[in-house]
């Protein structure tokens, strides 16, 4: 039987799995965060997403289990280097919580996996996550650089 979305299900990602990942992807940004003057990495939950299919006077809560999204929020602030200008970069890892699985990305129509609920990560599974996601967010610094995309 799967199993649905529900405070558990959300439990489970919010104190287990993105604390896994959070370690791993501050570990792969060590080359990265010197560059900035400041670095905060956290984790957050969409409690303003209404739910499609839910009661409009149910509030929207992990304890109610209907929270549509959870994640990390990357802030670095202060890019600091000489012949470029100095710039802040936010960046997301969202996890995009469905009726019986969810899906990991970084919020720009990318998904790299999904899962059902309450079904373990591989270690493997962690990194792919992490390494992506600092691909992505060296791509996008690599862009600010050189005066791309602003």
């Amino acid at each position: 039987m799967q199993h649905t979305r529900d405070k558990d299900a959300i439990l489970q990602l919010t104190n287990k799995i993105l604390p896994k990942l959070a370690e791993r992807i501050h570990a792969n940004l060590s080359a990265v965060t010197p560059l900035f003057e400041d670095y905060k990495l956290e984790k957050v939950t969409d409690t303003w997403t209404k739910d499609p299919h839910a009661d409009d006077d149910t509030e929207i809560s992990i304890e109610n289990g209907n929270v549509q999204q959870v994640g990390l929020k990357l802030r670095l602030e202060g890019f600091n280097r000489a012949g470029a200008d100095a710039f802040d970069l936010n960046k997301n890892l969202i996890f995009k919580l469905e009726l019986y699985d969810y899906s990991v990305g970084s919020g720009t129509g990318n998904s790299w996996l999904e899962k059902p609920y309450l079904e373990n990560w591989s270690d493997s599974e962690v990194d792919e996550i992490a390494v992506n996601w600092v691909e992505e967010l060296i791509e996008e610094i690599t862009q600010r650089v050189a005066g791309i995309g602003e």
